[in-house]
């Protein structure tokens, strides 16, 4: 398994969101990885991480899910993975205190790839659905609590993210109806809606 800490479009480099690539056997007949492996991922991860819950989502080409997080006393951590399709998977830093507040990593996890984007708490996560159809499986530290759970823009300008929008061929953006509602990140750092 190859472990990597992913840089900022500012060129900083996040402390806390990891790209996992497995080490992938294959030949004619197909192939074969190791999506889970609990020693290598503490020890990747400098944690003892035990998981809670496994999610798993299916969305169509210009879905955006996101930026979701939860705040204490049940913050969420995730190990996200597209099992099948293609997304670009987003961490932001919501850290009040981090030198690197408001900045964002991205990473494309496919089906073909096999990449993992670790998202631990105290950054807001978000994927946007690259491929006809797209199937996302995630594990989670800490139980998805509706009191705890925030939502930041996905086209906030502060943040900037740079979404390939032109991998869409076409198709708008589709946001759920909270999503679409979502504060940016200084209405809710105003509001106390972020990690300290």
């Amino acid at each position: 398994m190859q472990v990597e800490q992913l840089s900022s479009r500012q060129g900083q480099r996040l402390d806390g969101p990891l790209l996992i690539t497995p080490r992938v056997f294959g030949d004619e007949r197909g192939w074969f990885f190791e999506s889970w492996n609990q020693l290598r991922f503490d020890e990747a991860v400098g944690d003892a991480v035990v998981f809670s819950q496994d999610n798993h989502s299916r969305s169509q080409r210009g879905v955006l899910r996101g930026l979701h997080y939860q705040l204490p006393p049940e913050p969420q951590a995730k190990l996200v993975r597209a099992s099948a399709g293609a997304i670009f998977d987003v961490a932001v830093d919501i850290r009040r205190g981090s030198p690197t507040f408001g900045q964002w990593v991205g990473a494309e996890l496919s089906g073909e790839n096999h990449c993992q984007l670790w998202v631990p708490e105290g950054f807001a996560h978000g994927f946007l659905t690259l491929s006809e159809q797209a199937e996302v499986q995630y594990k989670a530290r800490g139980f998805w609590n509706r009191d705890c759970e925030r939502a930041i823009r996905w086209d906030d300008p502060d943040l900037a993210i740079a979404w390939p929008l032109e991998r869409l061929e076409g198709v708008s953006v589709s946001l759920s109806e909270k999503d679409a509602g979502a504060a940016g990140i200084r209405q809710n750092l105003e509001n106390g809606a972020l990690f300290r």
